[in-house]
């Protein structure tokens, strides 16, 4: 099941530029790559470096320790990494953005 939070306003990116943000309990970094909006994980892989002080380069999400490179879209790493970053969906509403995340499996189990 997908939840679906209200991005702050004031934790928008600027146009090519990368924020982290805390949404639900769980930190993501929201990327405005040429005027388009996507949401990522904020920790590679590969490393565990914090990709919100990565850049970006032709769509791909650049880590800044190894330089492995993700796709914005997919969060697939590049031929030959052999990894991958989530990705989560992005929904606007009037002048509001939206992030959608999937719930675990152990908060579905144990709901109230």
């Amino acid at each position: 099941m997908i939840h679906w939070y209200k991005i702050d306003k004031a934790s928008m990116p600027a146009l090519n530029s990368i924020t982290k943000l805390s949404i639900a309990g769980k930190t993501i970094c929201l990327v405005n790559y040429d005027q388009e909006l996507f949401a990522v994980a904020w920790k590679c892989p590969h490393a565990g470096a914090d990709l919100s002080t990565g850049w970006c380069e032709n769509k791909q999400l650049i880590c800044p320790y190894h330089r492995h490179a993700f796709d914005l879209s997919t969060g697939r790493g590049a031929i030959g990494q052999g990894n991958y970053i989530n990705t989560y969906s992005l929904e606007k509403r009037g002048d509001d953005w939206f992030v959608g995340m999937k719930s675990s499996f152990f908060k579905r189990l144990f709901r109230k």
